[in-house]
């Protein structure tokens, strides 16, 4: 073993984090171990005082410090789960927390990480904005900056997860997956284990619009994402750790990306097996599971999933459970044609048959043809060919809408809503932050001869908000427009020429 592992291990065989944390349980998920056909364990992390793993690394960090810089007091930048961290191992060590996080963080947090005792700093509209503001506050007052993943002793903190793992289950085990953010819980994990089993494979999960880390992987140096996907809000971080990131290129073996469908499924499925409600970075270790297993044909192996987070905002729950059935692949959604007349709206339903309807959505539009917004209850992906099948050959043209974002988010909300006046009308999905002046922010910007023709939000009780806009963009100012669009570091998907768009809204 290489002095540097060494060093990792002892620092884990040694870290204190008893003082705040439990030893998390270790438990068989029977129902998904049946479904799946693997014995499936989950380490509940979300069992733990502040609902997260993160207040292992915190306490770790702050219980080696000096009685005279504890007397200086502290500060991190944190969207949620680091933030209660610090605070309860603040309270626990007696000494002043100041927390800085975005004005988008939810309620629910702020209200934890204040009950704890912290003074809280709201700060811009990002973890990035809060952690530049929480590094000007430790120049200016001469805190200690607790990092929330790129230091050796929150590493150690975090590896003591592993640790446990290892401990509860002394039988054979294949696999650990683990949720990757910035990158600590994963490199304490695998660093503890590779040292003591390294048979035991790590796979990381990530978003795939946050994997910093694999992309870190591919190029062999951490790099900087421009922008990052905030659903999966406790792991959105656009620039992984050196140290994190060292350690992970050393001691992971594989890496899976998943969707927001996917984690909504595993939030489901975790519900279902435990009657806890994790948050989606709770879940990534769940659904990174399920899609390695599909896509290596897994059978009869030992896998643990950690679940490593809980804060979830109850508003949000409306959002998981309506996309939680296309995670499952338990609802296929198509865009269907029918002639416009007499008797082919019965057809059609005769063709669907005795399948549960999920969703409707009809507006007549045109004197020759109908399109038709279906949603039908489907037992696995396995069936959409068939559907597909039947409905062609009744002589009705089907598009597959199930992986399609814009019809799952907007369209199906929206069927009707065709216009002939958008002129030059360019469609657009972004993604604001859920604060104070984002709409406003994108209004005061935009060229007086830009005239916003289809505008859709729909709140999802998450940090940002989702929201389609049509604007009218003459064809020799969309150079102009996009520059404009660039400039506003909003998450965005041009769906101009989404056939979907074109069949209900254009």
């Amino acid at each position: 073993m290489e002095k540097w592992h060494l060093d990792y291990l002892q620092r884990i065989l040694n870290a204190r984090v008893y003082d705040v944390a439990i030893e998390s349980p270790l438990e068989l998920a029977e129902k998904l171990s049946a479904r799946l056909g693997n014995r499936i364990w989950l380490k509940r992390e979300d069992k733990q005082p502040v609902h997260s793993f993160k207040l292992r690394g915190a306490y770790n960090k702050m219980v080696h410090l000096s009685q005279a810089e504890l007397d200086r007091g502290v500060v991190c930048a944190s969207a949620g789960n680091h933030a209660q961290g610090v605070a309860l191992s603040a309270r626990q060590l007696g000494t002043q927390a100041v927390v800085v996080m975005p004005v988008t963080t939810p309620r629910l947090k702020l209200d934890a990480v204040r009950t704890l005792g912290a003074q809280v700093v709201l700060k811009g509209d990002s973890y990035s904005d809060a952690y530049s503001h929480a590094l000007e506050l430790e120049k200016r007052h001469q805190y200690v900056f607790v990092h929330p993943f790129d230091d050796p002793d929150v590493i150690a903190g975090q590896g003591t997860v592993g640790m446990e793992i290892l401990r509860q289950h002394q039988h054979p085990l294949d696999a650990v997956f683990v949720a990757i953010g910035g990158g600590g819980l994963i490199a304490g994990v695998a660093a503890y284990i590779k040292a003591v089993r390294p048979e035991i494979k790590i796979i990381g999960v990530q978003t795939a619009d946050s994997d910093a880390m694999i992309q870190s992987i591919k190029a062999d140096e951490p790099v900087l994402l421009k922008d990052v996907g905030l659903f999966s809000d406790g792991t959105a971080v656009k620039k992984v750790g050196t140290e994190t990131f060292r350690l992970t290129r050393e001691l992971v073996d594989d890496f899976v990306t998943v969707d927001t469908d996917a984690i909504c499924a595993a939030i489901k499925d975790a519900f279902e097996e435990t009657r806890s409600i994790l948050e989606p970075a709770g879940a990534l270790g769940i659904a990174g599971m399920k899609q390695y297993i599909a896509q290596h044909g897994l059978e009869d192996k030992n896998l643990v999933a950690i679940t490593c987070g809980a804060n979830m905002n109850f508003d949000r729950l409306r959002f998981v459970a309506e996309q939680a059935e296309a995670g499952e692949g338990r609802e296929a959604l198509f865009a269907v044609t029918i002639p416009e007349e007499r008797g082919s709206f019965k057809r059609l339903c005769q063709t669907i048959g005795q399948r549960n309807v999920t969703e409707f959505s009809y507006r007549i539009s045109d004197e020759r043809e109908a399109h038709v917004l279906v949603g039908l209850a489907i037992s696995n992906r396995g069936e959409v060919p068939e559907i597909n099948q039947s409905l062609s050959e009744q002589g009705f043209t089907a598009l597959n809408l199930v992986d399609d974002d814009l019809s799952k988010e907007h369209l199906r909300y929206m069927v009707g809503g065709r216009s002939q006046l958008g002129e030059n009308e360019r469609l657009y999905r972004f993604e604001f932050p859920e604060c104070p002046g984002a709409l406003m922010r994108f209004l005061s910007r935009m060229h007086p001869n830009w005239n916003i023709s289809l505008f859709h939000y729909r709140n999802s009780g998450a940090d940002y908000g989702r929201i389609l806009v049509g604007i009218e963009v003459p064809e020799e100012e969309v150079p102009a427009f996009r520059d404009f669009i660039d400039s506003l570091s909003y998450r965005y998907v041009d769906e101009t020429r989404n056939p979907a768009y074109r069949l209900f809204l254009r």
